[in-house]
């Protein structure tokens, strides 16, 4: 635990110096692990700022494989909890160490889109989320990240933006009443997309933004249905 601790006080203090953090739902995080974190990907800045707004936990994440290497972040994120995957391809590997991760009580954070949004519009998830939730039976956390897209750019003109990030409430995936087959992880992996699209403004939504399935969330309705026939 004293390393999750020592990076979420040697990231604040970076925070606190290039952006303003506003952070909702903080009543809804389980203290406890097992569970999947599912978030919105857009910056660089993503997972430290998790780590910010989150309490010291035992986490694992996936970080893409380019970053393994780097002279700075990859030991830090190594040290940290990275799971290294191959993001074009898929990487049962990476999954197998998840999975194991999830089997012993580690809080495990995913960008289910496997790759940052250079707009900031959501784009076509991966099924890695889904399969892990599914197979290790944990609930779902889903978090939105907001202006980390502007952020670097911001700082860059000597503006300190606002990042706001909300939690939302935990779920599990609905029980098919039989074995989940590889065809059921597409409609899983729109869910898991929606409930985090459903904390986001508008214009983020992209890929998601005509789904039938977020429209029906945001009206309080049950979603699951519409899920199925994507």
């Amino acid at each position: 635990m004293f390393r999750y601790r020592l990076a979420r006080a040697v990231f604040k203090l970076i925070q606190i110096l290039l952006t303003q953090l506003e952070v909702s739902g903080r009543e809804n995080i389980p203290l406890q692990g097992p569970y999947i974190v599912t978030v919105n990907h857009m910056s660089a800045a993503d997972t430290p700022l998790m780590l910010v707004a989150f309490p010291p936990l035992h986490w694992r994440f996936f970080a893409g494989e380019k970053w393994q290497d780097h002279w700075l972040w990859g030991p830090l994120m190594g040290w940290l909890g990275a799971i290294y995957i191959n993001r074009g391809a898929v990487d049962r590997h990476a999954l197998k160490e998840a999975m194991a991760a999830i089997d012993e009580g580690y809080v495990f954070g995913t960008a289910p889109e496997g790759t940052r949004s250079k707009d900031g519009e959501m784009k076509p998830a991966k099924d890695g989320a889904a399969y892990l939730a599914s197979r290790g039976q944990v609930s779902i956390l889903p978090v939105a990240l907001i202006n980390t897209d502007i952020l670097f750019a911001e700082v860059k003109q000597f503006r300190r933006p606002t990042v706001k990030l909300h939690i939302g409430e935990p779920y599990t995936l609905p029980d098919l009443g039989r074995r989940v087959r590889s065809r059921d992880l597409p409609a899983y992996t729109h869910l898991i997309m929606i409930e985090i699209a459903a904390l986001l403004p508008e214009r983020y939504h992209g890929y998601y933004k005509d789904s039938p399935a977020l429209k029906a969330l945001l009206r309080g309705e049950d979603p699951w249905p519409y899920c199925q026939q994507q």
